[in-house]
C-alpha cells in the first residue's frame, strides 16, 4: 500500500490528456486504427523511426525483417548437390542391374551412391559444428518434419548401400553355393531398398526448404521437390555419361534437361513479389545461369551434337555445372528473401493446407 505522503503528492490527471485519450479510443473503435504517431523514448530499447508505415502497407515492424536469414555455410548447398546425385545414382544402379545392362555401369552408379552417401553426413556435420548435433537429430522420428525424416533417410540410405556392397564382397570371396546365393539375394534386396530411399533423398531437400516461412522458398514449395529431383537425376546420369556410352543415360539427359527447362519457364512466369530474388541481383543471375546450363543449353547441345561422344560429354558437363550453381543460388535466394522487410511473411502449409 502507498504511504500517506505519497498519496498527498499525487496530482490530479490533466483534463486535456484525458480528452485526447478518449478521442484516440473512439478513433480506434470506429476506424480500426490510430493515425497519431507514438512516442519513442530516447535511450529506450525500441529502435527510432521517422514515421509509422501505413495500415495497409507490407512493411515490417519499424522496417526490420520479420525473419532471421538462414545461417547455412557452403557445405549445405554442396550437400543438396551430392545427396541428390547419390540418391538418383542408387535408382540408376538398381534399374541397370535388374535390366541386365552393362555391369560396369551398375557398378559405377553404386559407387557414386556409396561415396555420395558417405560424404553427405560429413557436410551436414560441418555446418552443425559437431557430430553430437547430428546424432541428436536421430533421437526423434517425426513424420511431419522434413528435417527429421531427412536425417533418417540419409542414415537408412547409407545402411542400404553399404550392406549391398558388403554382401557383394562376401559373395565374390566365397565358394560356397548357399552363401553365394544368399549374398546375391541380400544384395538385390539392399539395392531395392537403396533405390526407394534414394528417391526420397533426391527430393526431400526441396521439401525441406519449401515448408518454411522464407517467402521465396514457400512460394515454390510445390516446384522445389520436382526441381531438385530432376537436377539430382541429371547429375547422376551425366557423371556416369562421362565414362559410359549407354543410350539410356543419353535419354535420361534429354528428360532431365526438358524438366529443368519447364522449371525455368515456371519461375520466369511467376511475377510475385516473393520471387524478386530469383529475377534481380546476383542471385537472379545465378538462378538463370544454372537453369540455362542445366535446361536449354544441355538440350541444345544434345540436339546438335548428341550423336557424337564429345557432344554428350559436353552436355553432361554443362548439366552438372548448372545443377551445382542452382543449389548455391537457391540458398542465397532464401537468405535474401528472409532479409527483405517488404515481403509479407509466408506461413508453411499445415496438414496439406496453406494458412
Amino acid at each position: 500500500m502507498a504511504s500517506q505522503p505519497e498519496l498527498m503528492d499525487r496530482r490530479p490527471a490533466d483534463a486535456a490528456k484525458e480528452r485526447r485519450l478518449a478521442e484516440l479510443r473512439h478513433e480506434a473503435e470506429t476506424t480500426g486504427h490510430v493515425t497519431a504517431s507514438g512516442v519513442t523514448a530516447l535511450g529506450g530499447p525500441m529502435p527510432q523511426q521517422q514515421a509509422l508505415p501505413a495500415a495497409n502497407s507490407n512493411e515490417a515492424y519499424y522496417g526490420l525483417p520479420l525473419l532471421k536469414p538462414p545461417t547455412w555455410i557452403w557445405t549445405i548447398p554442396v550437400y543438396f548437390f551430392i545427396g541428390g546425385a547419390a540418391g538418383a545414382a542408387a535408382i540408376i544402379a538398381a534399374v541397370a542391374r535388374w535390366t541386365r545392362r552393362d555391369p560396369a555401369l551398375a557398378r559405377d552408379a553404386r559407387r557414386i551412391a556409396l561415396i555420395g552417401g558417405a560424404i553427405s553426413p560429413v557436410l551436414l556435420i560441418a555446418d552443425l559444428g559437431r557430430p553430437a548435433r547430428f546424432i541428436n537429430m536421430l533421437r526423434v522420428f517425426k513424420r511431419q518434419s522434413p528435417m527429421s525424416m531427412g536425417a533418417w533417410l540419409l542414415v537408412a540410405f547409407n545402411g542400404a548401400t553399404m550392406a549391398g556392397e558388403t554382401l557383394r564382397v562376401i559373395g565374390r570371396s566365397t565358394d560356397r553355393r548357399l552363401l553365394k546365393g544368399a549374398a546375391a539375394v541380400g544384395s538385390d534386396a539392399a539395392d531395392a531398398a537403396g533405390a526407394v530411399l534414394g528417391s526420397g533423398l533426391a527430393t526431400y531437400t526441396g521439401v525441406l526448404i519449401g515448408v518454411t516461412a522464407v517467402p521465396v522458398w514457400a512460394r515454390n514449395v510445390r516446384t522445389l521437390p520436382f526441381h531438385f529431383g530432376m537436377s539430382g537425376f541429371a547429375t547422376a546420369a551425366c557423371l556416369l555419361e562421362l565414362a559410359h556410352d549407354d543410350p539410356a543415360l543419353h535419354r535420361i539427359g534429354w528428360l532431365t534437361a526438358g524438366g529443368e527447362t519447364l522449371v525455368g519457364l515456371r519461375l520466369e512466369s511467376d511475377r510475385a513479389r516473393a520471387q524478386l530474388p530469383l529475377r534481380h541481383g546476383s542471385t537472379g543471375r545465378m538462378i538463370r545461369l544454372g537453369g540455362f546450363l542445366s535446361g536449354p543449353a544441355a538440350l541444345a547441345i544434345r540436339a546438335i551434337a548428341g550423336r557424337r561422344r564429345y557432344g554428350r560429354r559436353l552436355a553432361a558437363l554443362v548439366s552438372v555445372a548448372g545443377a551445382l550453381i542452382t543449389r548455391f543460388a537457391w540458398v542465397d535466394a532464401g537468405q535474401q528473401s528472409a532479409s527483405d522487410p517488404s515481403v509479407p511473411l509466408a506461413l508453411p502449409p499445415v496438414r496439406g493446407k496453406r494458412l
